[in-house]
């Protein structure tokens, strides 16, 4: 089994955070990053569950040293936390990205980088943000993409129309 260490994780294996963990260390980031604090309410309203949801899971959290929890404080991520929910998010960010830049709608890329970010390989993921930067990067925009674009209107490779098929 993969560890941790070969993501970003330090000493530990994947199978210490379930998916919905993972999801709720994402949020409290993001929350705390736009609000600059975090509360059962607002980790609530971002995942679209209960707050008694929320509860439950953040002193599951809080057992396991990854936030830090007190009833009428908030919430804040530990060191270990935030370093978790940092490279979540940055799945996240890479393969919402990379689902735009294929032309996914933003609302469709949003929701299916929220499910891709927990299946997909390390090796994979750390591809899909090589490719990610090197689009980005482009001093251009590049003619392939141009040429996907026009594929996905027309069906037709741009190319094989002007025959310059490739062998």
């Amino acid at each position: 089994m993969e560890t941790l260490k070969a993501i970003g994780y330090i000493g530990t294996s994947v199978n210490m955070l379930t998916r919905k963990a993972e999801d709720y260390l994402e949020a409290i980031l993001n929350v705390t990053e736009d609000k600059g604090y975090a509360r059962i309410k607002d980790i609530a309203i971002a995942l679209d569950v209960k707050p008694p949801s929320v509860v439950e899971m953040v002193k599951k959290l809080d057992k396991k040293s990854f936030v830090v929890y007190r009833k009428y404080d908030g919430l804040t991520l530990t060191e270990k936390g935030k370093e978790i929910a940092l490279i979540i998010k940055d799945r996240h960010d890479t393969l919402k990205a990379f689902l735009e830049i294929i032309k996914v709608p933003e609302k469709i890329a949003e929701k299916d980088a929220c499910t891709m970010e927990h299946e997909l390989d390390a090796i994979t993921t750390k591809q899909v943000k090589n490719l990610v930067i090197f689009v980005k990067s482009a001093p251009e925009y590049p003619q392939w993409l141009e040429h996907f674009e026009k594929f996905c209107i027309t069906g037709k490779h741009p190319c094989e129309e002007k025959g310059h098929r490739s062998k």
